[in-house]
C-alpha cells in the first residue's frame, strides 16, 4: 500500500520556523521526484517546492524563494521542508506529493495544517 504521510505542520507565529516532514512507503521512493503543494483556504492547490531523485536539484515558487528549503533522505525514504521566516500568506494545508519519473504515476499525501498568525 502506497502512504505519504506529513507531519511537522502546526501554529506558529509570524517570522518563525517549522520543518515538515512526509514519510513515504509503498513505492520506490528513489525514483521518484518529490514536491511541495499547498492549498490555502479558497484558494487553488498550488506548487511549494520540488527536489529530483538525487537531491541534487531543487526548485521553488517564487514566494517562498530563500525562505524554504527542500531536502530529501533517499535511505528513510522522507522528503522535508524547512519552513523560515513563515508570513500570515504561507497558512495553508501542505501536501507532499511523489511522481514516477518518466511515467505519469504520482501519490500524494493526506496533508498537514500550517497556520501563521500572532
Amino acid at each position: 500500500e502506497v502512504q505519504l504521510v506529513e507531519s511537522g505542520g502546526g501554529l506558529v507565529q509570524p517570522g518563525g520556523s517549522l520543518r515538515l516532514s512526509c514519510v513515504t512507503s509503498g513505492f520506490t521512493f528513489w525514483y521518484y521526484v518529490m514536491k511541495w503543494y499547498r492549498q490555502a483556504p479558497g484558494k487553488e492547490r498550488e506548487y511549494v517546492a520540488g527536489v529530483t531523485t538525487d537531491g541534487g536539484r531543487k526548485n521553488y515558487a517564487d514566494p517562498v524563494k530563500g525562505r524554504f528549503t527542500i531536502s530529501r533522505d533517499n535511505r528513510r525514504k522522507t522528503v522535508y521542508l524547512q519552513m523560515n521566516s513563515l508570513q500570515v500568506d504561507d497558512t495553508a494545508v501542505y501536501y507532499c506529493k511523489a511522481e514516477g519519473l518518466g511515467s505519469n504515476v504520482e501519490h500524494w499525501g493526506q496533508g498537514t495544517q500550517v497556520t501563521v498568525s500572532s
